[in-house]
């Protein structure tokens, strides 16, 4: 078992930050790693160590394995962390790491390129009776024969690049009249995105939720879940709100989706942090969709229901050692709310936003966690993703962690660019969220961009507007100078 004593986190923002403030709690050495657009990063300035790596585009910085591992060779890192995006679930990094003598903060090569292949995940996960949504089991090459298959099925069906992700290569045909049209699109940006072009169809499930399970396998054979997470809230199938744990889970309907993504781990023998993501139908069926074989961007809403820090474990697993705890002994307590906070326009598409943070204020109280990599007066460049931070909220019940949330947003002052932080607000405040009734068309359902435009607590206008009435009779002019009539902070900083 060997002792990880200095650790390059292969990555940048909010992610390197969080990684290396675990490893210092743990005394372990940390290396940074960034582009020259990063040069001010706030992970630059926490690490002990911090390199160059090239220029802006992340193909020439980010995404370019010999220049990173030449920085852990000329820094002494014995370790490195992928974070999440970039190369995290790249096979060719992760055997090239343990080549060169490396521990690699991750699961197996092999688990990566098995999961990384939706058509190789799904035929490994059968032998283990995981509920599949019913589909082609091989990659498509004869379209007639595939025309026909999905008529089978039963339309709609989705067809989907079996090496994707984000939404890429993925295109939903309500007919057979559309079917060779949308096949020819996803092969087209299937081998575009990715360089290959295979896909595969499925049942389209309506009106989907998306679920998913945090898994942490050890070196030894053990597997367990922390648990799920509702990931439903997305745009552009990227999410944007989640929660845990689910708001529609039965503790039967969660023993079963556990113990399904636990045989998922077992049958890619899997090691390190993972999530199983399934797709739940309006009956509450449930189907594996597929395996992300790295830390997630929501991992903290987990971290908030369990008290468990997950890359200090994956550290300890990395190393070597057993997982401290059987499934058994953990428990949840409360429930945790994370919101995405992108530099991103909602009234316009949710189109990225870039510019310099004006004005920067967190918010600040009991059970609030805000993970993010900037600071007032910094630029948010347009080379990467356009996430400024990551807010966390954990409180006693659901209803409680909303109401929590909704009050951290209207303490949260961004100004100088555009965010997600008003879109955020108006699920958190939408009967349909309120309900738990909603599923991953929430948006297309229900939000339209005049929606930000109205008032987003009209009770505070009314009892505004009483004041300001009562104010004015002439009776009570003595009391103005001492009263006065304002609206929401999150009000006045959408006008800024």
């Amino acid at each position: 078992m060997k002792k990880i004593k200095k650790v390059l986190v292969a990555n940048r923002g909010e992610i390197a930050l969080r990684v290396m403030r675990s490893a210092r709690e743990m005394g372990i050495k940390t290396v940074a790693v960034y582009s020259e657009a990063d040069r001010n990063a706030l992970h630059v300035r926490f690490a002990d160590e911090a390199v160059c790596i090239g220029p802006p585009p992340s193909s020439e910085s980010y995404l370019k394995i010999d220049t990173i591992l030449e920085a852990a060779r000329s820094t002494g890192a014995d370790a490195i962390h992928p974070g999440y995006g970039f190369l995290s679930e790249n096979e060719d990094f992760a055997e090239q790491v343990e080549k060169a003598g490396l521990i690699f903060i991750g699961p197996s090569a092999h688990s990566i390129a098995l999961m990384g292949s939706k058509l190789a995940a799904k035929a490994a996960v059968a032998k283990f009776k995981v509920p599949l949504v019913p589909g082609t089991s091989e990659p498509i090459t004869d379209i007639p024969a595939a025309k026909k298959l999905a008529s089978k099925i039963g339309y709609p069906v989705l067809i989907k690049a079996s090496a994707g992700g984000g939404g890429k290569g993925m295109r939903i045909v309500q007919n057979d009249a559309e079917f060779l049209e949308q096949m020819e699109r996803a092969v087209s940006e299937a081998t575009s995105a990715f360089g290959d072009g295979s896909v595969f169809i499925e049942k389209y499930v309506t009106q989907p939720r998306h679920i998913e399970f945090q898994i942490f396998g050890d070196k030894h054979g053990n597997v367990v879940h922390l648990f799920e997470r509702e990931c439903s809230i997305q745009r552009r199938h990227q999410k944007v709100i989640e929660e845990a744990p689910s708001s529609v889970l039965t503790p039967e309907l969660r023993k079963a989706m556990g113990e399904a993504a636990c045989n998922v781990a077992r049958a890619a023998n899997y090691f390190g942090a993972g999530t199983v993501e399934f797709i739940l139908d309006e009956k509450l069926n449930f189907y594996f969709l597929e395996m992300n074989t790295r830390l997630q961007v929501e991992h903290p809403v987990t971290e908030m229901i369990t008290g468990i820090d997950l890359v200090k474990l994956q550290i300890r697993i990395a190393e070597g050692e057993k997982l401290p705890f059987a499934q058994e002994q953990l428990t949840m307590r409360g429930h945790a709310i994370e919101i995405r906070i992108y530099a991103e326009d909602p009234a316009n598409n949710f189109l990225p936003d870039i510019g310099i943070l004006k004005t920067y204020k967190r918010p600040d109280g009991n059970g609030i966690r805000i993970d993010d990599g900037f600071e007032q007066g910094m630029s948010i460049p347009f080379y990467y993703d356009p996430m400024i931070a990551k807010m966390i909220c954990h409180a006693e019940t659901r209803e409680m962690a909303i109401a929590k949330t909704i009050r951290a947003i209207d303490e949260y002052e961004i100004t100088g660019i555009e965010t997600t932080l008003g879109f955020c607000r108006y699920v958190l405040k939408h009967e349909a969220f309120r309900s738990g009734n909603f599923d991953t068309k929430f948006v297309e359902k229900y939000f339209t961009p005049e929606v930000l435009n109205q008032s987003p607590d009209t009770e505070e206008e009314k009892l505004a507007a009483a004041l300001t009435t009562f104010l004015l009779k002439p009776e009570n002019t003595n009391h103005t100078k001492a009263v006065s009539v304002t609206t929401s902070k999150w009000k006045k900083n959408r006008t800024q």
